[in-house]
């Protein structure tokens, strides 16, 4: 079942032209790798999704109901949350004080604890430090506050953006473990990534991003062994 679906999507940011026409679908409890360089347009294509961007033309369905343009805390209660490029952890606030502000949209209290309870099972080292100011956390544990965050909105779509920024390499192991556990409960996830490896052994699927355009796209094995894939996000040949 497509859960997300993006028609001939364009989207521009005054005279660039940042989306040129990109067509994307996201089924039901896969995990959907975007890929591309710098300025390809990954990030553009979430915060469109998530309605921080308004697209210039094309559509956006989830569920089959067109969300383009919605506003971003109507698309959150439509069941799809965003993890930030740069994690956007309210540093002043505790850990779990942050992972409340994941909630802001709901008012089923029994339900909230059950997901945190959730959530502090899936990141057991926020557990730890629920009382400890969030900007005080070291750089993998504000990505799995950044995510905890997102679970409280109990997202049936998550969108990641960059997850393993900047981390070292034992915690971007640990993350993307927790990204296919994310998934195993039951969530559909769209994972922007530069680490094109991890990505690709993480996905089902992936679409390749050129300049705003669909360069290429297909079951994330097949695009880990084309020779240009390869050669231009693995650094093989």
């Amino acid at each position: 079942m497509t859960q997300l679906e993006i028609r001939d999507l364009h989207v521009h940011y005054g005279a660039i032209h940042a989306l040129k026409g990109i067509s994307v679908k996201i089924e039901q409890g896969q995990i959907v790798a975007l890929l591309g360089a710098n300025g390809a347009g990954k990030s553009t294509t979430l915060r469109t999704i998530s309605g921080l961007l308004r697209p210039s033309s094309g559509s956006i369905l989830f569920d089959g109901q067109p969300i383009g343009g919605l506003k971003p805390h109507r698309i959150v209660r439509l069941g799809i949350a965003q993890v930030p490029e740069g994690r956007g952890i309210f540093a002043n606030l505790t850990v779990a004080e942050n992972l409340s502000m994941g909630a802001f949209a709901r008012n089923d209290q029994d339900e909230i604890r059950r997901d945190r309870q959730s959530a502090l099972e899936l990141f057991p080292h926020l557990r730890e430090r629920l009382e400890q100011s969030a900007g005080t956390l070291s750089g993998g544990e504000q990505q799995m506050l950044a995510m905890a965050r997102a679970l409280l909105a109990r997202p049936r779509l998550m969108l990641l953006d960059e997850p393993s920024l900047g981390l070292a390499p034992h915690i971007v192991q640990t993350i993307f473990r927790i990204i296919r556990d994310i998934n195993d409960r039951g969530t559909t996830i769209l994972l922007v990534e530069q680490n094109a490896h991890m990505a690709l052994h993480t996905a089902h699927y992936a679409y390749v991003l050129e300049v705003g355009a669909i360069a290429m796209s297909g079951d994330s094995d097949k695009l880990a062994a084309s020779d240009q894939v390869r050669k231009s996000y693995l650094g093989v040949g």
